[in-house]
């Protein structure tokens, strides 16, 4: 599904990523760990097109979408969220994911289009709120809604484009306990037919959800396989517990 083989990026000479190389398999829950400044948040925006390499290449579906702009990439299925949330503030829950479809929609070419009279729009809005259990808030101002509700808000407006791949930037960071696991009911309740990759610096976290752990530290892969193998790997142990 994904294939990032020896990519780097440096900014003014600091090296983000550096010759960073992983795969991911179709229906596969995989995590990205690190700790903060590995390079993680980093690598996700070459991956989108945000950033773009200043070598190497990436395979999205057996497509180099390397030099392929970050909007083209959503129409090939290609969805991710944010570190740091980033949704519509003056919108509506409603609103926030009504805009998500219009981005793939025709519509957008539209600039006098008003969104609540798309029937279609709307209704596929509020299927995906009820999916992620926050259509009773449909039409509550994002302002008014907690931190975690805002969470899911973003990964409903991520899955109401029907990604095949869905990328997901710490979904559980800031979040309550209760709030954690309301999210983790959530991701772990995606289809299979959607393939997941996350961001965690939390290993324990990242040990519960994925069944394939990439780790990365300083910009560079140093560790990728099952849950076992990460674990029981002595750079594992080397960058998390200092042994």
């Amino acid at each position: 599904m994904l294939e990032v083989r020896g990519v780097r990026k440096s900014f003014d000479g600091f090296m983000a990523v550096n010759d960073a190389s992983l795969s991911v398999a179709r229906g596969q829950i995989a995590a990205i760990i690190g700790p903060n400044g590995a390079g993680k948040t980093t690598l996700f925006n070459l991956i989108t097109g945000e950033l773009r390499p200043d070598r190497g290449a990436i395979t999205l579906f057996d497509r180099d979408i390397t030099r392929i702009p970050s909007r083209r990439r959503a129409h090939l299925g290609l969805a991710r969220t944010y570190q740091i949330i980033t949704l519509f503030p003056r919108e509506t829950l409603l609103g926030n994911v009504t805009l998500s479809l219009l981005g793939l929609s025709r519509l957008r070419w539209n600039p006098c289009v008003a969104l609540r009279r798309q029937a279609g729009l709307v209704a596929r809005a509020r299927e995906v709120l009820a999916r992620v259990g926050l259509e009773s808030l449909a039409e509550r101002p994002l302002a008014q809604t907690s931190y975690g509700e805002r969470r899911r808000v973003e990964i409903a407006m991520a899955l109401a484009q029907n990604p095949r791949i869905l990328l997901l930037d710490e979904p559980f960071a800031g979040l309550s306990i209760e709030e954690r696991r309301d999210v983790l009911r959530l991701v772990t309740g995606i289809p299979r037919d959607v393939t997941i990759v996350m961001i965690e610096h939390d290993m324990d976290v990242a040990l519960d959800f994925a069944e394939r752990i990439t780790v990365l530290h300083f910009g560079e892969v140093v560790v990728e396989g099952t849950r076992a193998e990460v674990v029981a790997h002595p750079r594992t142990k080397e960058i998390y517990l200092g042994e």
